[in-house]
């Protein structure tokens, strides 16, 4: 009551405010869940959820999908276990995820088989939350090389070769489509970035003076413009032929890079200069003093602005759509397109919406740990 009192109620006008948004509030949610309970016909997000999750992924090739689902899964967890070490993760936490998790394990409309392997994806994943708290001091020093490993190893499984049947890139659609481009996207923008913000501070007038018309061109160019030129220019100069995955992959990591490298070089400025001097005086060479001193103050300064952009280019994998690549807005526009589905727009867009609220909600709450443990 108390805390009622003074954050909801503390004035005359607090309270009318209060009061305000609680009937608006009321009112449109209990529309919304009188929608979504009696009115809203989920039949098309039941029948086409394979669709919506892999697209045209050859069937007999879905264990490749789950054994890359449980690599991610572990070292998500084992990274959230390794950045939640040096503070008590509330037990209510872990109930509520369990709970959360065995809800969805009810809900979904998918066989017992892969019911059975969800389950074991969730053991698995706090298994892993597990390991990440309790041996956190034996783990971090290699979780960066696992991530790093675990890319090259996921891509095999989902496209093959190597001893694996291959898989057209064609055939990657949906969630599986947007993860992939954007996990790729996010891992090679990130180094460039910060190649480019070092670049722009740079005393060498011409890597200075490149990355300065670099950054300012790309930041001046929409991203669907980007995307267009890399679906019908990178061709025209490339000795070979990159697929159409290939190049929605470098219009996103050209286009991030060069935000990316602002982010940085906030951080960069925020770097008192006497840090430097000191780290000079102590006998460091430059390249340590940038790789010991300066970059780690600075990537942290800027946390939240760097998880931003990874927020912002996960979001802006739907524009690939538009360039013919069936991500999940594009699978979902070839699911509205079946005659038994016709104006279904509310529920399909609803759910897709809810599928990217998760994975940016999820890197929300990831930065956060960061920011505490970093």
């Amino acid at each position: 009551m108390t805390w009622l009192r003074k954050n909801l109620f503390s004035t005359w006008y607090n309270s009318l405010l209060t009061i305000f948004c609680l009937i608006i509030i009321l009112f449109f949610g209990w529309n919304l869940l009188n929608w979504i309970f009696t009115q809203a016909q989920w039949e098309v997000v039941e029948a086409n959820l394979r669709i919506f999750l892999v697209g045209r992924y050859p069937e007999s090739l879905y264990w490749r999908v789950w054994i890359s689902s449980l690599i991610a899964s572990t070292l998500t967890f084992i990274a959230l276990g390794v950045f939640s070490a040096k503070q008590n993760l509330p037990k209510i936490t872990l109930i509520i995820t369990a709970f959360l998790f065995g809800i969805l394990l009810i809900v979904l409309p998918v066989d017992v088989n892969s019911r059975l392997l969800l389950l074991g994806i969730g053991i698995s994943g706090f298994i892993s939350l597990w390991l990440g708290k309790n041996f956190a001091k034996f783990i971090s020093p290699y979780l960066a090389f696992a991530w790093l490993l675990s890319f090259p190893i996921i891509l095999w499984l989902i496209g093959g070769g190597l001893g694996l049947r291959s898989v057209s890139s064609s055939d990657w659609n949906g969630l599986l489509l947007t993860l992939l481009m954007a996990a790729i996207s996010i891992v090679l923008s990130f180094p460039i970035g910060i190649l480019l913000a070092l670049g722009r501070t740079s005393d060498l007038p011409v890597v200075k003076w490149f990355s300065i018309l670099y950054i300012e061109i790309i930041r001046g160019l929409p991203l669907i413009g980007i995307l267009f030129l890399a679906q019908v220019m990178l061709p025209l100069f490339l000795p070979i032929r990159l697929d159409r995955v290939l190049r929605g992959v470098a219009g996103l990591i050209l286009f991030s890079a060069a935000y990316m490298a602002e982010n940085v070089r906030g951080g960069l400025q925020s770097v008192p200069r006497g840090q430097v001097e000191a780290a000079k005086v102590l006998g460091l060479n430059p390249a340590l003093v940038l790789l010991l001193i300066v970059l780690p103050q600075a990537l942290r300064a800027v946390i939240p602005a760097i998880v931003g952009q990874f927020i912002g280019l996960f979001k802006d994998t739907s524009l690939l759509s538009l360039v013919g690549l069936l991500e999940l807005t594009g699978i979902a526009r070839s699911i509205l397109a079946q005659p038994e589905f016709l104006g279904r727009y509310a529920e399909v867009y609803l759910f897709i919406g809810l599928i990217y609220w998760v994975f940016c909600y999820s890197m929300s709450l990831a930065s956060r740990k960061l920011e505490v443990s970093g």
